[in-house]
């Protein structure tokens, strides 16, 4: 005779195993945040998001990380990276915005519209993915990584895809940041001339302030106002590729939102900001907690920037992002040149 065996009861997963083990990589990413805030401290013209993703993909290369460490650092890299950037909208005053004219704030929508559009075809030239080509075109379009992080939301890309498109942001970005001053210099442009050139080619709103700094307060200030009208094409351009994602994808599967939810959070910020009603106060300590969460999102997006992942896909990304810095920044100079 037989007996029958009672199944085992399925136990529900421990919140708080899952919890703690976020904490060994949140930890490094606070260690390392600090340390590139301390830094940006003794240099002031240095960004603390470029000493950290620097610090990240040094640390991948050098040394192998422990896989502990991995549950935090996908938390910063995407959880906290869309918290930052989010926030990144109390920056923006979009009278400030208006306040550029017309023309200007077309030569934005034709940067980033033909930005992306001529990326897109000379990626397809040279044999990349849809997705790939995309992550590339609107990380040097818009706003580098915070962009590579929406386009991500909305078409769940490959994570050697993105993390490809970010090293390539951070690579190529911060070989402008001495490159735009020399040739700012040489084509004889205005301070004013030479911020809206930086404002619209550069890719990163930290590298934009690294280019703006090294070329005066006056060109300062209007590098990063056209820098964050490029930033508001974010919501736009997220909400036309989730239509082409969800036309690609079909009626299958999980639709793709149109618009991340912190792409709207990063409106809302932004309009929240434009009425005045925030103390002064506020908008400091929601500065301090922005960068803080940019830069730790940074240091664990570099950790995943490895030389050999680089060299597995290839020089065609490479490529594509020399050929896509040049095409923005000609789009920038040639808009300057006649709104100006």
């Amino acid at each position: 005779m037989q007996t029958q065996q009672t199944p085992t009861a399925v136990r529900p997963p421990d919140t708080r195993v899952a919890a703690t083990s976020v904490v060994p990589g949140l930890v490094v990413c606070a260690l390392a945040t600090a340390l590139a805030v301390g830094v940006n401290r003794l240099l002031p013209t240095v960004s603390p998001l470029l000493i950290a993703i620097v610090l990240g993909a040094a640390a991948a290369n050098v040394t192998a990380l422990p896989e502990t460490l991995k549950p935090g650092l996908t938390i910063a890299s995407k959880k906290l990276l869309r918290v930052g950037i989010a926030l990144l909208g109390l920056q923006l005053v979009l009278d400030d915005i208006l306040g550029l004219g017309w023309g200007v704030i077309v030569m934005v929508v034709v940067i980033v519209t033909a930005g992306i559009t001529g990326t897109m075809f000379v990626g397809k030239l040279l044999g990349l993915s849809w997705t790939q080509r995309l992550l590339i075109a609107c990380g040097f379009s818009i706003c580098g990584a915070a962009a590579v992080a929406a386009v991500d939301g909305v078409t769940d890309a490959e994570e050697e895809d993105v993390l490809t498109a970010v090293a390539l942001v951070v690579l190529f970005g911060t070989l402008m940041i001495p490159l735009l001053p020399l040739l700012a210099t040489a084509f004889g442009l205005s301070d004013t001339e030479a911020g809206m050139w930086a404002g619209g080619s550069v890719h990163e709103v930290a590298q934009v302030i690294a280019v703006g700094g090294a070329l005066g307060g006056t060109a300062l200030a209007m590098a990063v106002v056209v820098k964050l009208a490029r930033v508001v094409m974010l919501a736009p351009v997220m909400a036309v590729i989730g239509l082409q994602q969800r036309r690609r994808t079909g009626t299958t599967g999980t639709r793709p939102p149109l618009v991340p939810l912190f792409v709207v959070a990063f409106l809302v910020c932004a309009a929240v900001r434009t009425t005045g009603v925030l103390p002064d106060a506020v908008l400091t300590t929601a500065g301090i907690a922005q960068t803080a969460l940019l830069t730790a999102a940074m240091f664990a997006l570099g950790t995943g920037v490895r030389v050999a992942t680089i060299r597995k896909v290839g020089p065609r990304p490479l490529v594509l992002a020399a050929i896509s810095t040049a095409w923005v920044g000609a789009i920038a100079l040639t808009g300057v040149l006649l709104v100006a």
